[in-house]
């Protein structure tokens, strides 16, 4: 596959971009990256994004595929290879309500608490970790959540490995316990040492510059409001 005709608009710091590429380093699937800078979002962005103007965007053959969970199910329908999703319907049902699970449940609630403080972020902290109890559970005796190998949950849920420890640190917050999660932390582990993943994420400190920058810049926005 050409380089050209896959192409991947995204920005380095973010989790959903990361998503996607993990995937298409996953299927071997060559593709040009196009760094966008989210405060001053090229035409190309909004040409291909309009209602949302945000990134991942992935373009395949001119066309453009936006969020990262659609993304992903776009690659895995088109390059067999490696598949991501369960073969069988009813494990692919069980797969896309457990990514729903994560999105509204957890991954929402944790970018919540960037910015807030005080009560507010105590209770979004009580509710993704309420979630964590939930997922703990459902990983109990499996490597991955996909089995030996990893699945759609996994790259779902796998921004946790480096981004989730950023935001507790920026947000002074504490959500994770390695002993409170053992299977959760063991997976962290594995899916962190994965090469596809090992070799594709962004440096921590420049993740905890930049978020500690964008929790300043909302909690001083909200206080001038």
């Amino acid at each position: 596959m050409a380089g050209q005709e896959v192409k991947l608009l995204g920005a380095w710091f973010s989790p959903f971009v990361h998503r996607v590429e993990w995937v298409l380093k996953l299927k071997g699937i060559q593709y040009e990256f196009v760094e966008e800078d989210l405060t001053n979002k090229s035409p190309l962005l909004v040409n291909y994004n309009p209602v949302h103007k945000r990134v991942p965007v992935l373009v395949h053959h001119g066309n453009p595929i936006a969020e990262s969970l659609v993304i992903i199910e776009y690659i895995d329908d088109t390059w067999k290879q490696n598949p991501i999703m369960p073969q069988d319907p009813y494990e692919r049902a069980r797969a896309r309500f457990w990514a729903k699970f994560v999105e509204e449940k957890f991954t929402e609630v944790i970018r919540g608490t960037i910015m807030l403080e005080g009560e507010q972020q105590e209770k979004e902290v009580k509710q993704a970790r309420e979630a964590l109890d939930v997922l703990e559970g459902e990983l109990k005796g499996k490597k991955f959540f996909g089995g030996d190998t990893i699945g759609f949950l996994d790259i779902v849920l796998g921004w946790i490995a480096i981004w989730l420890g950023v935001i507790e640190e920026i947000a002074c917050i504490k959500v994770f316990d390695s002993n409170k999660y053992p299977f959760i932390g063991k997976w962290m582990e594995n899916f962190a040492e994965l090469p596809v993943v090992k070799e594709n994420l962004p440096a921590r400190d420049k993740l905890v510059l930049y978020f500690h920058k964008i929790r300043q810049f909302g909690l001083a926005s909200a206080v001038k409001k």
